[in-house]
């Protein structure tokens, strides 16, 4: 007579892995992402079944993916960067200025000049905060007017036009491979290796050390200025590398370039699960609040529901996330009290 097994340890990985994946913060965003999808797309299928609506869904999103992802690291250290709008636009016009002033200059060195001049900026803030001692969100607040200064006086009241761009560095931020656009597989690149970075390195893992308890962290000999430091320079340098491919999408760039695209990227990252105080969230998460923000944004038009509305929604999203971060917090402290007290 044969006996089941029912302790298959294939099987015990599998219900594992579905516990993991539907328990997520992430698989709750990605679920609500694609119900905005198929309820707007049952109203006007071209929103996804058209060459232009599966586009722009996957387009539109990618230069917020990249400053979203920048900004989670900052708020999982329990910081913020309102500067990355500012950095955005600076870095947008510098591009134009170099396609302009330094002719056949390698796209690749108005990429790389970008990041580097992003993370510079970066750079900045992560110094004034982690040696100033001073709050990032006062910091940043200064440094998003600061740059943005800088850039209108660069700029004044001129703007870089498509015709003083090369067409092959426009095609980057409209042409696709296989259906899916360069931009959105550059972004996707970016998630995966900020995602591994995060996850596999012990760099990233102390990112997450320090924004649970940065006096904690301090006590242990984590190398909290340091990373502090990291994490504003990486932001900077994806908001700068947001700068040049908002130039190759657009073409059009001037003084106001980027303006409010720094409460995006927070709105994005909270949404995504990233906790507001810190410590906990993924940058996976912070690229999937990018692409709802964005859907949204573009879906509740085609539903017919008012401006008004459309700024409510996204508010009711942030405050909720916030909330249920709160509220998952407390539930984690008081079973963690619990454990300690059976312990006993």
């Amino acid at each position: 007579m044969t006996t089941l097994q029912t302790d298959d340890p294939r099987t015990n990985v599998v219900a594992r892995g579905l516990r993991t994946f539907f328990g997520a913060r992430e698989t709750g965003i990605l679920i609500a992402l694609i119900a905005v999808i198929a309820i707007t797309t049952a109203v006007n299928p071209s929103f996804l079944f058209s060459t232009d609506g599966w586009r722009d869904l996957l387009l539109t999103p990618s230069i917020l993916v990249l400053v979203a992802v920048g900004q989670a690291m900052v708020i999982i250290t329990r910081s913020v960067d309102l500067s990355v709008g500012s950095v955005v636009g600076l870095t947008a016009y510098l591009t134009g200025r170099l396609f302009i002033d330094v002719p056949g200059i390698p796209i690749i060195a108005v990429f790389l000049i970008g990041a580097l001049a992003g993370g510079f900026l970066g750079l900045i803030n992560g110094a004034l905060v982690a040696f100033g001692k001073v709050p990032a969100l006062v910091i940043t607040l200064g440094t998003l007017y600061v740059y943005r200064g800088i850039n209108v006086l660069w700029a004044g009241g001129n703007r870089i036009n498509a015709s003083d761009l090369p067409s092959d560095f426009l095609n980057l931020g409209t042409n696709s491979f296989l259906g899916i656009p360069y931009l959105t597989i550059l972004a996707l690149v970016v998630v995966l290796i900020a995602g591994w970075y995060m996850r596999n390195k012990r760099g990233g893992r102390e990112l997450y050390a320090i924004g649970s308890d940065p006096e904690a962290a301090e006590l242990y000999g984590l190398k909290v200025t340091q990373r502090i430091l990291v994490a504003f320079v990486l932001c900077g340098a994806l908001a700068g590398l947001a700068g040049v491919l908002f130039s190759a999408r657009y073409g059009t760039t001037n003084s106001q370039t980027g303006t409010g695209l720094e409460l995006q990227a927070v709105g994005a990252a909270v949404i995504g699960g990233v906790a507001i105080f810190g410590g906990s969230g993924s940058v996976y998460g912070a690229a999937i609040g990018a692409m709802l923000l964005l859907t949204i944004n573009r879906a509740l038009p085609i539903l017919g529901i008012q401006d008004f509305w459309q700024q409510a929604v996204v508010g009711v999203l942030i405050i909720g996330a916030i909330v249920l971060d709160r509220v998952l917090a407390l539930r984690l402290s008081r079973r963690l009290v619990a454990e300690r007290e059976v312990e006993k």
